[in-house]
């Protein structure tokens, strides 16, 4: 198989990013330009599409551990810690950018957390702080917890809503199989929250799941709000 060098000029992946722009480029070609070279028989293209056809996308490939990425063929320790600096790079630069977005869709809470969340194996639970715009103003993480649950109380949840005088929150967790149809657990979280929030004179904007697009499901979220139960 060939190697990058080998391939003409205008179809190098490091050429193509300076001629064409980042957007222009792969997947596959963004991962061999941050992987530099190969493996024997096979280019640092190759290795890059091979990463992604066993774990499917980037997000997924994201949520690897620096020990699992350097299990990984061609790609070891180094190249792992590094690679996983640059999915916290790419996490960080959507949470900036969030702070400037309006949060009064479920599509725009999903668009600015699956990054973080879509392809965590253990289930966190986050809030943001809204402003009177319903512009993000802080991420909390209230709890982390296994594979099927985290822990959380609506104390926990007015708690730092008030603590940090927001007029308005999200509540957002995600659940690590996927499947963002809520449990009976969630749902009597929401209403249990939405009671006190009526109580306190809190904008209690929604309750968003995130889980993964899936072949049966029309979204890779659930909105509590959008399903007309806040």
């Amino acid at each position: 198989m060939s190697t990058i060098p080998d391939l003409p000029e205008d179809e190098r992946p490091r050429e193509r990013l300076a001629r064409l722009g980042a957007s222009a480029l792969s997947d596959a070609e963004l991962l061999a330009i941050f992987l530099r070279v190969g493996v024997k028989g096979c280019s640092a293209i190759e290795v890059g599409r091979q990463l992604l056809s066993k774990y499917g996308s980037l997000n997924a490939l994201g949520g690897l551990s620096i020990p699992e990425l350097a299990s990984e063929h061609g790609l070891g320790p180094a190249k792992a810690a590094q690679l996983k600096a640059a999915f916290e790079l790419g996490i960080r630069c959507a949470q900036e950018k969030m702070a400037s977005q309006v949060m009064n869709s479920a599509d725009a809470i999903y668009q600015a957390i699956a990054p973080r969340l879509a392809h965590e194996r253990h289930e966190h639970i986050l809030i943001i702080l809204l402003n009177t715009k319903l512009q993000a103003t802080q991420t909390i993480e209230l709890s982390k917890g296994n594979a099927n649950t985290a822990l959380c109380e609506p104390r926990d949840v007015l708690h730092h809503v008030l603590l940090g005088q927001a007029p308005a929150f999200v509540l957002i967790h995600n659940h690590p199989s996927g499947d963002p149809s809520p449990s009976r657990q969630d749902i009597s979280l929401t209403k249990k929250i939405q009671q006190a929030c009526e109580t306190m004179h809190l904008r209690f904007v929604d309750h968003v799941i995130i889980g993964r697009p899936g072949d049966q499901r029309p979204q890779p979220y659930y909105s509590f709000a959008g399903a007309g139960l806040l």
